[in-house]
C-alpha cells in the first residue's frame, strides 16, 4: 500500500512501510528531547531505532530536507516536522466499540489524550455493560452507533470485539463514515479500500517471537 503526501502542493507517494516507521522514530526523538538532547545523527538514531542510517536518511527524504550532511539532525525540529507529518499536532476524536476486559483498559489508558486522541464515546451490545459510566465516558448501545457517528465528527474507532463479530462492525463503521480503525481482533479482509485499518494481534506477535528463540536454540 501506497499513501499520498503533499510537499508545496505537490503530491509525492510514500510507502506504507515507511509511514509506521516514523511513530516508532517519533518515540525515539521525543524521549531525547526530555533528556535534553539538541543533535542527532542517523547512525545513533538508526541504533536507537535499530534501522540502518541509510533507510532512516532515505524515509526522512520523502518529506522534505531534514539536517544538514555531517552536522545531524535538531531534535527539537524534527519532533516537530514528524508531529506536524502524522497529523499529532492536531486533536482527533475517537470511538471505542467493545467494553469488555479489554476496552474497559483501554478507556483507562491515559496514554490517548497526551498525544491527541481523545475517547468521547463507548459502544457495547452486552445489556449489562449498557448505561454504566467509565470515567467520563457512559457506554452507548451498538444500536445507536450508526446514529450517533453520523451527527459527529469522529474518523477514528477502536474495535475490541469478539473475532465473530469483527466484519460486521466494520461494515457498520464503514456506513457511518469512519476513515480509520484500530483493531484488536484478528485480521477480517474488507473490500472496502478507503479505509485504513491497522490490526493489532498480540499472539502474532509472540509467534514472531518464539520463532526467533527457537532459531536461538
Amino acid at each position: 500500500m501506497e499513501l499520498n503526501y503533499s510537499i508545496n502542493g505537490n503530491s509525492i507517494i510514500v510507502p506504507e512501510v515507511v509511514v509506521q516507521r516514523l511513530p516508532h522514530y517519533l518515540n525515539i526523538l521525543s524521549i531525547l528531547q526530555v533528556e535534553k538532547t539538541k543533535i542527532v545523527s542517523s547512525e545513533q538514531l538508526g541504533y536507537l531505532a535499530q534501522i540502518t542510517p541509510a533507510q532512516i536518511r532515505k524515509d526522512l527524504s520523502y518529506f522534505g530536507k531534514f539536517g544538514k550532511q555531517g552536522k545531524g539532525y535538531s531534535v527539537n525540529i524534527l519532533v516537530k516536522r514528524l508531529r506536524e507529518i502524522l497529523g499529532v499536532n492536531l486533536q482527533w476524536e475517537v470511538c471505542l466499540i467493545g467494553v469488555g476486559r479489554l476496552g474497559r483498559a483501554l478507556l483507562s489508558y491515559p496514554g490517548f489524550a497526551p498525544e491527541g486522541f481523545n475517547i468521547i464515546a463507548a459502544f457495547d451490545s452486552d445489556l449489562e455493560q449498557i448505561g454504566q459510566q467509565i470515567g467520563k465516558i457512559k457506554i452507548k448501545n451498538i444500536v445507536e452507533i450508526e446514529e450517533f457517528l453520523q451527527s459527529s465528527s469522529i474518523q477514528i474507532a477502536i474495535v475490541a470485539v469478539p473475532a465473530s463479530v469483527t466484519k460486521d462492525i466494520l461494515n457498520q463503521l464503514y456506513h457511518s463514515g469512519i476513515k480509520a480503525v484500530l483493531n484488536y481482533a484478528p485480521f477480517t479482509p474488507l473490500d472496502h479500500k478507503d479505509m485504513i485499518i491497522r490490526n493489532i494481534d498480540p499472539v502474532a506477535s509472540l509467534q514472531s517471537l518464539t520463532y526467533h528463540l527457537k532459531e536461538n536454540n
